[in-house]
């Protein structure tokens, strides 16, 4: 590897993040500028998921295959069906890719999914902050300043194909955007009640349609 200049790297480091697409299910994009040519460094950010929002493993898995996404999960086992509530946070650590139209720029998409939320006395909306990300670089062969540079308190795979452990090291950095928040549409608790008796006169309305199409139609021994 080149060795990166790092004093350069520390003052001129930028990170974005934005939500792409509309509804539940969006893109979480990451974008990251160093101060010079990272020189053959690996790339990542660190991102901190809060109970509200998730990436799914299983798509994942399958966005991994095709080479469409790389990254991993802490933990790697999420419960996709769990609402807001009674989940738990959740830590992406995102391999970046080189942005072919700049030597110092990277960046990497992963699909991400809301949580519903509990509904709500006053407000029909809900407030999901995403915090900066952490960039962090592994850079074989390179001496990094201790004064920009600092091993990162992480238990870190080298990629998402090698889960064994590297010595990743974290940047200070220019925040673009020092949070991400994105607004999630949850119900009115005054409306409980109404919902509730539409759903169990629905439901029965339903059920006694099957029941009197297979009386009707059905051929019973």
């Amino acid at each position: 590897c080149v060795p990166l200049d790092v004093q350069a790297a520390c003052r001129d480091t930028t990170v974005t993040q934005e939500l792409l697409k509309e509804g539940f299910h969006r893109d979480l994009l990451v974008k990251v500028e160093l101060g010079e040519d990272a020189g053959g460094c690996a790339v990542a950010a660190r991102t901190h998921l809060p109970p509200g929002i998730y990436v799914d493993p299983y798509e994942l898995a399958v966005l991994q295959r095709h080479n469409l996404s790389k990254a991993v999960l802490i933990p790697d086992v999420i419960d996709v069906e769990a609402p807001e509530y009674l989940a738990r946070d959740l830590l992406v650590l995102l391999f970046l890719e080189p942005d072919p139209r700049c030597s110092r720029c990277f960046q990497a998409a992963v699909p991400v999914h809301v949580r519903y939320h509990r509904p709500a006395e006053e407000t029909d909306e809900a407030l999901v902050v995403l915090d900066s990300p952490e960039v962090l670089l592994c850079c074989c062969h390179s001496h990094l300043s201790a004064e920009c540079w600092e091993p990162a308190q992480v238990d870190a795979p080298c990629s998402a194909e090698n889960a064994a452990p590297c010595q990743w090291h974290s940047t200070k950095h220019r925040l673009t955007y020092e949070e991400l928040m994105l607004r999630v549409p949850v119900g009115l608790r005054e409306h409980s009640s109404l919902v509730c008796a539409l759903t169990l006169l629905t439901t029965g309305l339903c059920s006694g349609l099957i029941l009197a199409a297979a009386c009707k139609y059905g051929h019973f021994s």
